[in-house]
């Protein structure tokens, strides 16, 4: 069976002896460690990967609907920011520290809902469950996409991964999943201070490339 990565696009020969039978097996593509689904049972239902690379292909395709939107109009200097929280105990606790913090918030039902909005805004801050819309946090829709954004936009939003297995501002878990801020759940209480250290970590991690971006331009 040949099989491609979803990730890096490598292509790999996996006999078809070592693969089982009526089950999905895993394994982790050589070339970027990204972990591969393969089903050897084409009737069964897709491996949550390649619904992930299926559902950002829709939407990149998809044709532009105004009403989809997640706000109107914002002021120059306002802050947007994006939650996707299935837990809605959670969800509004964070709401509530996100409006604390004078944040326009919209809340996605979905993988696809959050696509859609950020598809149509940039925004400042994403908080992201790392198990939002999905069995496997390997095949996160929305943590895929926002891990392929270009820098230029990636640098500007400032995205938190909500989890259970790692601890609060676990920094090499942060670097390894492309995220600002790693805050395990235990911790929702206290996000409110936990995410204005993360954020002013970041003003000054990039305070020195903003300004000489700033000169460069010749503002």
């Amino acid at each position: 069976m040949e099989i491609t990565c979803d990730n890096c696009q490598k292509k790999l020969n996996i006999p078809d002896s070592k693969i089982p039978r009526n089950r999905v097996a895993y394994l982790n593509c050589p070339g970027c460690k990204n972990r591969l689904a393969i089903n050897s049972n084409p009737q069964t239902e897709k491996p949550e990967n390649q619904k992930s690379g299926d559902l950002i292909k829709d939407l990149l395709t998809e044709t532009y609907d105004a009403t989809e939107k997640p706000f109107d109009f914002l002021e120059e200097e306002a802050k947007a920011s994006l939650l996707c929280v299935s837990d809605q105990k959670i969800a509004d606790i964070i709401k509530s520290v996100l409006v604390d913090l004078e944040y326009h918030n919209t809340l996605a039902e979905n993988a696809r809902d959050a696509l859609r909005k950020m598809r149509y805004h940039n925004f400042d801050l994403v908080i992201l469950d790392e198990l939002f819309d999905c069995k496997d946090y390997h095949f996160n829709g929305v943590l895929i996409y926002l891990q392929q954004l270009p820098m230029v936009l990636r640098r500007n939003l400032f995205l938190v991964m909500l989890t259970q297995r790692f601890r609060t501002m676990d920094n090499m878990e942060a670097f390894h999943k492309s995220v600002n801020l790693v805050v395990n759940v235990a911790n929702v209480n206290e996000i409110n201070k936990i995410l204005l250290r993360g954020i002013a970590d970041k003003e000054i991690f990039y305070k020195v490339f903003q300004y000489a971006s700033k000169k460069i331009r010749g503002i």
